[in-house]
């Protein structure tokens, strides 16, 4: 089998993270912060040194401001309904996912907050901030947008979106759920005011795990649920303090500690290993698609590890599934991203994403093409 799905879920997984999983699951899953015996005190132990490992991956100080989350979407959503209040008028990008474009459009139809949509412009910068100071208003309070595209590779230049937004008086929230172990990420030196991120994807950990990084300018922050912290029990109230007032209920142990894991084999490697990695697959494909009349490549101008593309005269959804006949696995559709696929042009159908991780190599894009070139032939 030929994995080429790295953008929806990284595989395969480190044998570190797989071990430390199945170590967790037999030696110390206890419930954190529930109890004081060795179990639970090892448990907490495991889940604070993931704290400190992700919070100094992205350049935050405090690993209590790290709290641990289901996956991105979460993240998002506690981010986002943390800090908004009625009145609000929120910016988001024209190539957001549904994890950002269905919860802004869905406060905007419960009449909480108004928004806005920004243009990509192919990742230029100055048409981006351009564009973004013209859709400031006075009501503006948020700007939620991704780093890296899920579906192209497109990049936004975050430090200056940040320096906007602070310059402004604007909270900034940023999706890194394709950028997290891939790109350079410091959420002070880019103004971030919560940074949302995946175990599952580039920090190579398990899925049912992922985290929002908090700033230490973010205060007075609702709770989106309620329930167990393992602290002030007798309190009816979430306690103030993080992460506990946005950690209720049991956190998933064995996916942190692998995620833990994940970070260490991603710190051994280095991140620019694994993007010059990823972008020289990408680029290798791509200038191969564009050589050829039968393909159509989107966002081939930008430079990075995803490629989007269809077959002509073909629906997305046959190409993968002719594909996934050869033992190569690729995604089709619209990939959670309509907003995207429709700055894209990519058509009725969306299109057939190809995404590279640090375990591909180039025979697995020579593969790919041989086995496009037979499907179209």
């Amino acid at each position: 089998m030929i994995y080429l799905d790295n953008a929806a879920t990284t595989f395969p997984k480190p044998q570190s993270v797989v071990d430390e999983v199945a170590r967790c699951m037999t030696t110390y899953c206890g419930n954190p912060g529930r109890g004081s015996h060795k179990m639970s005190l090892a448990a907490s132990e495991a889940i604070f040194e993931a704290r400190e490992k992700l919070s100094s991956l992205v350049g935050a100080d405090d690993p209590d401001n790290c709290i641990f989350t289901l996956n991105t979407t979460y993240a998002l959503n506690i981010a986002v309904k943390s800090i908004v209040r009625r009145g609000y008028h929120i910016i988001i990008s024209d190539m957001e996912h549904n994890s950002v474009y269905r919860q802004i459009a869905k406060l905007n139809e419960d009449g909480i907050v108004t928004f806005d949509v920004f243009g990509t412009f192919g990742g230029d910068a100055d048409l981006i901030i351009k564009d973004i100071k013209r859709k400031i208003t006075r009501e503006t309070k948020l700007l939620v947008c991704q780093i890296s595209s899920n579906i192209c590779p497109l990049t936004m230049p975050v430090n200056l979106i940040g320096k906007l937004c602070r310059t402004e008086g604007i909270r900034f929230i940023a999706d890194a759920a394709q950028s997290a172990g891939i790109n350079d990420i410091n959420v002070k030196d880019m103004a971030i005011d919560a940074l949302c991120v995946p175990s599952h994807k580039g920090l190579y950990g398990p899925q049912g795990a992922g985290a929002v990084v908090i700033s230490e300018r973010m205060e007075d922050l609702r709770t989106l649920v309620e329930g167990g912290s393992g602290s002030n029990s007798l309190d009816k109230f979430m306690p103030q303090e993080l992460p506990d007032r946005l950690e209720a209920g049991t956190l998933p142990t064995p996916a942190i500690a692998g995620l833990s894991r994940g970070i260490d084999f991603i710190n051994s490697v280095g991140l620019s290993n694994i993007r010059q990695h990823e972008f020289s697959l990408a680029s290798m494909l791509t200038d191969e698609l564009k050589s050829d009349k039968r393909f159509v490549v989107y966002g081939d101008c930008m430079s990075g590890g995803i490629v989007l593309f269809n077959a002509v005269g073909m629906t997305s959804n046959a190409v993968s599934r002719e594909l996934d006949k050869r033992g190569i696995c690729t995604r089709a559709g619209f990939h959670c991203a309509p907003l995207a696929h429709k700055t894209l042009s990519t058509g009725p159908d969306g299109a057939v994403r190809v995404s590279f991780g640090i375990f591909n190599d180039k025979c697995d894009v020579s593969s790919l093409l041989d086995a496009l070139l037979r499907i179209t032939k």
